[in-house]
């Protein structure tokens, strides 16, 4: 690299122009010029800090700490430890160093977070809805909520009716005049509430039921969006029947799936279910082993009658997937298996069921594909990466754009999403249980898996062949998040492999390089800390080592962040189509609750799924959440062109961002092709989660850098 101002003046420019200069600078260590050696040495040492004291708000310190900031045991509302024990590892957070508690000496007293000062948000996104969003909808917004509902009887606690609950878009709740010049006039208001002299609370009305109101109650939707919803990437190919239990036998009893083969078989026109899994026709949605092993404890929270389940569906002729079987367990009874109906209180009850499956599809997603995938195990990278990465050195400038704004969201979401008696807590099935559930999860968590060629593999919805494109055939061609996805994995790929062969041609490169070494330690054995010992972490030895691993980071923090996060509420606000709580078991003939089932289905299913309050904190949050900031840079974008004076780097940059356009591009002419039915499905809602740009606001669309919220 040329310097772009000699040597010696380096010495006599101001510190703010010498920031910028050496910010655009590559070096690696053993290359880096003597005059910069010292400077390079001293800087990470302050951003790694001696580890002691409260953190201050001026501070540029990156260290590491354990989950022990959610619970506030002196207010009588603890919560586990999360991180630092077999019981319940997890990644590590970014250490405030605040006081401890009175009554756990472990635990630290909740409070402001410490967001070290590189991380704050610029001023556009805080302004936007991110501090005021977050903060005033926990502050502000939640208490208006309870006034309206339980304090002044506006309303009524429940949904009578599907009509009811589209009125939230429709016509909106009527508020007792001047209620809104109670709560702070905050940014995120004026999205919620009108403005128009009406006192009306009224949300935009979710993507899912824009052009068909009822869509979402067919099967076929239902089984689209575990391929084309927010939470594509948990359903798997059936491999062995019956559908078998990696839980403990001696603990929890044998919970091999209680579903027959002659249960599949009346809806398989004829297949057998050995024929069906020998064609790879046979798929599995499973949330049986995640939940059971808590279902006595959630069960026993105030509102909560929940299942663990199975969902069984079969790969049509046509390329689209339907249900033929759920399976409703619970600790100390035989499970319960609903088939398919159209008709009757058979109907409802089916309707009922697959209710249960997205309640536990719901709680999954937020907690493990959202919040731990993506939000929590990136963290430790981003805090590695400042403590170990000089911003001369070529991986920081690579990967740095990738952890733009996640540290301080992270530490928004300890402070009033996923803390004790937070927003998750108060809508999510598990409630108090949510974090500890997703820590018991993680212990399954393997990093180069999340590379989405690999992570087909393993759910055995692809299988390697050299003459297919991306050396993968989809067992489900029609798999919107899959065949976008792998377009963009091999483009993030392509990307990596010709940056990094710009500065280590040899593998003795990697090996040889200090700085890139002590990272790569320090996430194994801090950051990722309770998972060192996995024989899967790659070692960082040779040049394909350092390409996959980077493109893993690169791919969680950009397209599948975006891919489980921005359809939040195109699917979810229509709280019918994705609830997040379930209340009542299937009721049992002979009681009220099925003679009530008989007489009004929409009520009987209102009763079983979230209430009202819990419904407009939902549905407030993920608006939030499904919103693109004025300020977002996209995948393929630097807020700065120049971001390197290395003209090799630049190119390939440049190439990147093209190839990200060709797949736009792509993802429109599928998304026009009448044959692709998974692409629309029902609710003639296209598949855009993986279109790379976007515009401000909630677009169902756009690929950002980072997880920047």
């Amino acid at each position: 690299m040329q310097l772009m101002l000699s040597l010696p003046s380096l010495a006599i420019a101001s510190p703010c122009s010498l920031s910028v200069l050496l910010r655009l600078m590559t070096y690696l260590p053993s290359a880096t010029p003597g005059p910069l050696v010292k400077y390079r040495q001293e800087e990470l040492e302050v951003l790694r800090g001696d580890g002691t004291g409260k953190r201050r708000d001026f501070d540029r310190i990156y260290d590491y700490d354990i989950y022990n900031d959610l619970g506030n045991p002196d207010g009588g509302d603890p919560r586990p430890i999360i991180g630092g024990s077999s019981n319940y590892p997890y990644p590590r957070r970014v250490r405030t160093g605040r006081e401890k508690t009175r009554k756990d000496p472990n635990s630290e007293k909740p409070g402001e977070i410490y967001v070290p000062r590189d991380e704050n948000f610029g001023h556009l996104k805080s302004s936007d809805f991110l501090t005021y969003g977050i903060k005033s909808l926990s502050q502000n917004v939640i208490p208006l909520f309870k006034s309206i509902i339980f304090d002044l009887r506006v309303t009524s606690s429940e949904f009578d009716s599907f009509d009811e609950v589209r009125g939230l878009f429709e016509g909106g709740i009527k508020l007792p005049t001047n209620i809104l010049s109670q709560i702070s006039p905050l940014p995120v208001l004026k999205e919620i509430f009108r403005t128009d002299g009406e006192n009306t609370l009224q949300f935009p009305p979710p993507h899912v039921i824009r052009v068909s109101k009822s869509g979402w109650m067919t099967d076929d939707e239902f089984a689209r969006e575990m391929i084309a919803g927010v939470n594509p990437n948990v359903i798997r190919r059936l491999q062995e029947f019956p559908p078998k239990s990696t839980l403990d036998p001696a603990t929890y009893g044998d919970q091999t799936s209680t579903i027959t083969k002659q249960q599949l078989e009346i809806n398989l026109g004829g297949v057998t279910v050995e024929e069906a899994i020998s064609a790879h026709r046979l798929f599995i949605l499973d949330y049986h082993d995640a939940f059971f092993p808590y279902l006595t404890k959630i069960n026993s929270l105030p509102i909560a009658k929940a299942y663990a389940t199975r969902t069984i569906l079969f790969l049509k002729d046509d390329g689209s997937l339907k249900p033929l079987a759920i399976e409703l367990s619970k600790p100390a009874t035989v499970s319960k298996v609903v088939l398919p109906a159209t008709e009757g209180v058979e109907s409802t009850i089916w309707l009922l069921a697959k209710a249960h499956v997205i309640v536990n599809d719901s709680g999954y997603h937020q907690l493990i594909s959202h919040w731990l995938n993506t939000h929590a195990v990136m963290e430790p990278f981003a805090i590695a990466t400042n403590r170990h990465l000089s911003v001369l050195h070529p991986i920081y400038k690579l990967l740095y754009p990738h952890y733009k704004d996640t540290i301080n969201i992270n530490g928004l979401a300890r402070q009033s999403l996923i803390n004790a008696g937070g927003i998750i807590e108060q809508t999510f099935l598990p409630g108090k249980y949510s974090i500890e559930m997703s820590s018991v999860v993680y212990k399954n968590w393997v990093f180069t898996d999340q590379a989405l060629p690999a992570d087909l593999v393993k759910r055995g919805l692809a299988v390697e062949d050299p003459s297919a494109p991306h050396g993968l055939r989809l067992v489900i061609e029609d798999y919107p998040y899959a065949v976008d996805g792998l377009e963009i994995w091999d483009a993030i790929k392509t990307w990596v492999h010709e940056y990094v062969s710009v500065y280590y041609p040899t593998n003795a490169a990697i090996q040889q390089d200090t700085e890139l070494q002590a990272w790569w330690k320090e996430v194994v054995e801090k950051g990722h800390g309770d998972l060192k010992d996995k024989p899967w972490w790659p070692k960082l030895q040779t040049v394909e080592d350092l390409i996959q691993s980077c493109s893993i980071i690169i791919w969680t923090a950009s397209a599948l962040h975006a891919a489980v996060n921005f359809g939040q509420y195109p699917y979810g606000g229509y709280i019918v189509n994705r609830p997040t709580l379930a209340r009542r078991f299937i009721p049992e003939e002979g009681t009220k609750e099925y003679d009530e089932m008989v007489k009004d289905p929409q009520k009987a299913y209102l009763r079983t799924i979230t209430p009202k309050f819990e419904t407009l904190i939902d549905i407030s949050v993920i608006e939030i959440l499904s919103r693109h900031a004025s300020d977002e840079v996209y995948l393929g974008q630097r807020d700065n062109p120049n971001w390197t004076t290395d003209s090799k780097a630049l190119e390939a940059f440049k190439k990147f961002g093209n190839k990200l356009a060709e797949i736009e591009g792509k993802i429109t002419q599928r998304n026009n092709d009448p044959s692709l039915k998974s692409r629309h499905g029902p609710v003639q809602l296209p598949y855009t989660l993986l279109h790379r740009s976007s515009e401000e606001g909630m677009s169902f669309k756009g690929i950002p850098n980072s997880i920047s919220i």
